[in-house]
């Protein structure tokens, strides 16, 4: 899978950047997280940092952070 989303259940900025993907039609897979930022340590390995939602982007080479920087690069990237 090329596209993968780091989030957590129940988050809504998770809730809100896995929208735009789907509305964008976009296959990806959803990695989840742990609630506890201490245990969040593939999330910290990809984007350097546990907070959460982060998309990677394999085929692009893109890793980013932020619900709204996620959801304004799938607007462009994928629509």
């Amino acid at each position: 899978m090329s596209v993968r989303l780091y989030a957590l259940d129940g988050c809504p900025w998770c809730e809100k950047a896995a929208e735009a993907l789907d509305d964008a039609g976009v296959d990806y897979e959803t990695e989840w997280v742990e609630a506890l930022h201490s245990e969040r340590n593939e999330v910290k390995r990809v984007s350097g940092q546990r907070g959460v939602p982060v998309l990677v982007d394999d085929e692009r080479g893109v890793t980013m952070a932020e619900s709204a920087n996620i959801v304004e690069y799938v607007e462009r990237t994928f629509a």
